[in-house]
């Protein structure tokens, strides 16, 4: 019989915004996460590209650098090397981190165009911010004011607190985020959209088959937009800032940045898979329907609206050329000693500072067992030495302290040893309920480092029932097994701790050889 042959999995983690270097609120949420469910993938045998890049055409990177005096093009391109830094230091295991040239920019035109050219955009007039000041309209990242929906303070596009859209003139009170003296008008428009009501019934089947495989939080805000008219989502801005929009209708305009993310990704999975050794005769080869990969998305609720709604309706509008993305897994915010992350107040840690004074290993498992996944969670330095320290680093020093005595002296550093049938079947158990918390229907980092910290103490436990004026060499075995299924279990979050000892997700062999476990030191944190 012919075995099936497991659909590969595009890991999509979304393209930050290049206005500067990643902190760890940033770190705790998506990009940990997709990290952590590709290394799972690859160990349990399946073909992966992950990807990502940089999403320089926000209007972020345009107000950010005004307020540093900078150009947009010093900011992006200096975050862009900043931001691939800190994920490789991190041990972001991408398999490419594209960059945002020529290339990029023809594969977002190539996206619109198609669905220019198929009529799916729609002319509109509209109302937008605009600053008397400048002579310039006031979109996304340029202005803020109050939500339209739940009334706290916003950003233009999109409320970062109840994740609801607030198009074009809807926030109140409008102020510019560059200058919060500029007098803020409304002026009229013509801008192209894409009509998001059209697509009410398929995005309504689309999340009814994907319900159960969503956190809460996300089922609720669709449940919320999906329960009231669709507003249209507009393609093009009348903005200096991006890509240049190719159509007609709208001289002058920019494609809105909002607009990239699908193309953008799917440049960013091409590039990837190109650094594989992989030729395809074009970047959105793998995205299409007739080779049926599993797209994962992992995204924070604030992107939910974007990524889950507008994004998946453009794919539609393609008339089933692409897949669309199987799974989406969202993340709550995450603070910082109890208050919002915010580089202009300097109430940040970036993850090359804590580098300095923290292992990586120490660093990803305190952002895994306390990761937003759910609600808003909090980062600490004074928490996470206590966390790290208390329930991984000296508990694994006492075992691995246990297990160098033990051995220490009885010439069993190249000798194989047994390995019971019960341990066997402890470890398949182990791995077990590492899977559950890998798999995506009930995908949980919080769950997966707390598996380590449960299976750490039962394993120090054990190794302190061991004889000490004799050497049991059968239980000896079994601990060594069992300390390897750990390790095994644990490598997707433990990169380097685990490096080296197992590269696939299962039990075997009947034997084990003693191997010496490294000392991890206590996070020291100022």
């Amino acid at each position: 019989m012919t075995a099936v042959r497991a659909r590969r999995a595009l890991v999509i983690d979304t393209p930050p915004t290049s206005n500067g270097d990643l902190h760890v609120g940033h770190l705790a949420g998506p990009f940990l996460a997709a990290d952590v469910h590709a290394r799972y993938l690859r160990s349990a045998g399946r073909e992966v590209v992950f990807s990502t890049g940089t999403d320089d055409s926000q209007t972020y990177v345009l107000a950010s650098a005004r307020r540093n005096g900078l150009t947009p093009e010093e900011l992006s391109g200096r975050s862009w090397h900043q931001i691939r830094q800190t994920l490789l230091d991190m041990g972001m295991s991408l398999d490419g981190f594209a960059p945002y040239d020529d290339r990029y920019r023809a594969s977002v035109l190539d996206f619109v165009n198609a669905l220019h050219a198929k009529g799916k955009f729609r002319l509109r007039t509209v109302r937008l911010p605009y600053s008397e000041r400048t002579g310039e309209f006031l979109v996304e990242g340029l202005v803020r004011g109050d939500c339209p929906v739940c009334l706290v303070r916003s950003r233009g596009g999109l409320c970062e607190s109840c994740g609801h859209p607030n198009n074009f003139d809807e926030l109140l009170n409008p102020q510019s985020t560059v200058d919060p003296d500029d007098v803020v008008t409304a002026r009229e428009a013509e801008i192209l959209v894409l009509p998001m009501e059209e697509y009410r019934e398929e995005l309504t089947e689309y999340y009814r088959q994907r319900e159960s495989r969503l956190r809460p939080h996300t089922v609720q805000l669709v449940r919320e937009v999906l329960s009231r008219p669709l507003p249209d989502f507009p393609i093009t801005y009348p903005i200096s800032w991006g890509i240049p929009a190719p159509f007609p209708e709208t001289p002058g305009q920019v494609v809105n940045a909002w607009v990239e993310g699908i193309p953008a990704v799917m440049y960013c999975t091409g590039y990837a898979a190109e650094q594989l050794g992989e030729t395809h005769a074009a970047d959105d080869e793998l995205w299409r329907a007739e080779h049926d990969a599993e797209v994962i998305y992992f995204i924070g609720f604030d992107n939910v609206y974007f990524w889950g709604l507008t994004h998946v309706a453009l794919l539609m509008a393609h008339e089933g050329r692409y897949v669309l993305p199987e799974t989406i897994i969202s993340n709550e915010f995450y603070e910082l000693e109890n208050e919002k992350f915010s580089t202009s107040l300097g109430h940040v840690v970036h993850s090359k500072d804590l580098l300095r004074e923290v292992s990586r290993d120490l660093i990803r498992f305190y952002l895994a067992i306390s990761a937003p996944e759910h609600q808003q969670t909090n980062f600490g330095r004074d928490a996470l030495a206590k966390v790290t320290g208390d329930r991984l680093v000296d508990p694994w020093n006492r075992l691995a302290c246990l297990l160098r005595a033990s051995v220490a002296g009885a010439g069993l550093d190249s000798v194989p040893l047994p390995v019971s049938t019960a341990a066997k079947e402890r470890s398949r158990a182990v791995l077990s309920r590492f899977r559950t918390c890998y798999e995506l229907e009930s995908y949980s980092l919080t769950r997966a480092a707390a598996l380590i910290v449960d299976q750490l103490a039962r394993l120090v436990r054990a190794a302190e029932a061991l004889p000490q004026s004799t050497v049991d060499k059968e239980r000896l075995g079994d601990l060594f097994f069992e300390v390897r299924t750990l390790l095994t279990g644990a490598a997707p979050i433990l990169i380097d701790l685990a490096g080296g000892l197992s590269d696939r997700f299962e039990v075997g062999g009947d034997t084990v050889t003693a191997f010496a476990l490294p000392l991890l030191e206590r996070a020291v944190v100022r």
